[in-house]
């Protein structure tokens, strides 16, 4: 919690300070009561009169208990507040953090872990802030200010009254340790069985066409049986602690009266035996005040052990420094423009033993179209995936206009690229709003620049039919599109950003291959200038890239164009004549 709580303002601490100073004030006035009483009992008042004094002693325990509750409202009001703002600061603060994580530390922690992180995590966090704030200075001085009033009277009190509290604090103690190290396992398991429920959610048509339910079903009943019966023993072990800390407390008061009965019954009928019963229901009051300030410590500990686990978690994240650092280029200082150059280039995935790329080279000029292509798992993806530094390489460099990619500002850098992933990501939101989604450092998109975007991209004819046209909804990840519309927004948010280099990441599959040659020759001639680094299976889509590189598990066989790599490549061809009839090879 230590790591956490020193993101407190000072303004925040002064409430903190506030709280101390309340809880002294209401200590007092719980603490005032039983004197009231005492006075009352000791000086024969109830008795023997006179009744005014009853009234005003009974006057001064009802103002004491209102200003008590006074108090009270305001701790609960001030600590609310303090954990509200300190956990929407971390929330914050987390968020902010994960947004500068790179893939791969994203997937250090996983999706469902951060998810868990950020809410569940957070929300353990706050509710014991609350309480704490609350009861973390009022409850010890409760227990140690009754106490040496207590201890203050007879010799015997002192002693039952320190047992018990060696007898609780030995169970707190027992209890803790068995119970601690399962809330950490708990919040783990929490992970997966959030990861298991998002499965199910995003994969549910394919579970339904492939009757995976069962299967679907009792995987999540183990994760979630897991996480019950990991609960249950928490909840057990705390459960377990209350009848024994109940029977301490009533043993504790009993022991009080009997101690009493038997010191008036010693001291006979005298002045000494009132002060005697006096004391004895102020002190079994005492005892009282101390047995509720061990009790809602017991709260706290029960609390506590895993809003530090939550903590811990919190801050592994905010701790965790990006594995990509921004650099210091804004710009290159050549005269070269949307030139990528890869150099000796090999990446492996950080914690992997293997290479995924191996001493990759090759060099893209300003308006060339360079393309790749090769089997399955042979680096496609990883290798363009560099260029926008989603990952960094492993050894080499790549270069833009000259300057290694690890060397711009990253704002910089994306503002050089149009990226068009493999899998077209849309937001909630209209149609504009995704073609201008983010900042590319320049003017804002006109509403021309829109309608331009979406006819290059040959998106006009469907997104001008929609109810609303430009400004038509689209549902969260794009549902209510088609694939292929998806990935013609996708591409119109790409050109509407008006970029030194696109990224194609297999961005034509879902279209049919009319649209996707009608589009690439409008890109074409519409972007000139620009460089298209194109990642395809289809042979047909990168037939007219003036360079083509050819992958295989990771290294580079062959770099020319289409005419050249049938001549010189068999990878190549291979894949060609696998897609293409004779006459479509044109060799």
């Amino acid at each position: 919690m230590n790591n956490i709580l020193k993101y407190l303002s000072w303004k925040e601490w002064g409430l903190i300070v506030v709280i101390g100073i309340l809880n002294v004030f209401q200590v007092w006035f719980n603490l005032r009561i039983p004197q009231d009483m005492f006075n009352m009992t000791a000086n024969g008042y109830i008795t023997n009169g006179p009744l005014q004094e009853v009234y005003n002693l009974g006057l001064d325990m009802l103002l004491c208990a209102l200003g008590s509750l006074i108090t009270v409202f305001i701790i609960c009001f001030i600590a609310s507040k303090v954990a509200t703002s300190l956990c929407k600061r971390v929330r914050g603060m987390m968020f902010d953090r994960v947004e500068s994580f790179s893939m791969g530390d994203i997937n250090k922690f996983s999706i469902a872990s951060l998810i868990t992180r950020s809410t569940n995590d957070v929300t353990q966090v706050q509710m014991v802030l609350t309480m704490g704030l609350q009861l973390i200075i009022y409850a010890p001085m409760l227990a140690v200010w009754a106490f040496a009033r207590i201890s203050g009277g007879h010799i015997e009190w002192t002693i039952i009254t320190a047992a018990a509290l060696i007898g609780i604090f030995s169970l707190f103690a027992v209890v803790i340790v068995l119970v601690v190290p399962k809330f950490k396992k708990m919040q783990s398991l929490t992970d997966n069985v959030n990861r298991i429920t998002r499965e199910n959610l995003s994969g549910l048509s394919v579970i339904r066409a492939y009757n995976a339910e069962a299967y679907q079903e009792s995987k999540f009943e183990k994760a979630n049986d897991e996480l019950i019966d990991t609960q249950l023993y928490t909840s057990h072990a705390m459960a377990a602690m209350f009848p024994f800390v109940t029977f301490i407390m009533s043993a504790l008061v009993l022991a009080v009266y009997w101690i009493g009965a038997i010191l008036i019954s010693n001291a006979g009928a005298s002045a000494e035996a009132a002060a005697l019963l006096g004391s004895t229901i102020e002190f079994s009051s005492y005892v009282m005040l101390v047995m509720l300030a061990i009790m809602l410590i017991a709260m706290l500990f029960i609390f506590m052990p895993r809003a530090q686990v939550a903590a811990r978690r919190i801050y592994e994240v905010i701790n965790t420094e990006p594995s990509i650092k921004d650099g210091s280029v804004e710009e290159s200082s050549s005269d070269l423009k949307g030139d990528v150059e890869f150099r000796n280039v090999s990446f492996k995935y950080p914690g992997a033993a293997d290479y995924v790329l191996k001493d990759v080279s090759f060099t893209a000029k300003q308006g060339e179209t360079i393309a790749f292509i090769g089997s399955t798992g042979s680096g496609k993806s990883t290798l363009i995936n560099l260029v926008p530094r989603f990952y960094d390489v492993t050894e080499g460099s790549v270069l833009i206009d000259g300057v290694d990619v690890r060397e711009y500002k990253l704002a910089s850098l994306y503002n050089k690229i149009g990226y068009i992933p493999q899998k077209s990501i849309l937001f909630s939101g209209t149609i504009a709003s995704n073609v201008t989604f983010g900042d590319n450092g320049g003017e804002p998109a006109t509403e021309e620049d829109i309608r331009t975007a979406v006819r290059i991209a040959q998106g006009k004819d469907f997104v001008e039919k929609m109810d609303g046209g430009y400004d038509a909804n689209i549902s969260r990840g794009g549902k209510n599109l088609s694939g292929g519309q998806k990935q013609r927004i996708s591409i119109a948010r790409a050109i509407c950003r008006k970029p030194e280099i696109y990224i194609f990441d297999d961005s034509f599959s879902a279209l049919d291959y009319k649209t996707d040659r009608v589009l690439r020759s409008v890109l074409k001639k519409e972007t000139k200038g620009v460089t298209s680094m194109i990642v395809a299976q289809r042979i047909g889509t990168i037939m007219d890239a003036d360079k083509i590189v050819v992958l295989d598990e990771g290294r580079v066989v062959g770099i020319g164009n289409h005419r050249e790599l049938l001549r010189t490549c068999s990878t190549y061809k291979e894949i060609a004549v696998s897609q293409l009839s004779e006459e479509e090879l044109a060799i």
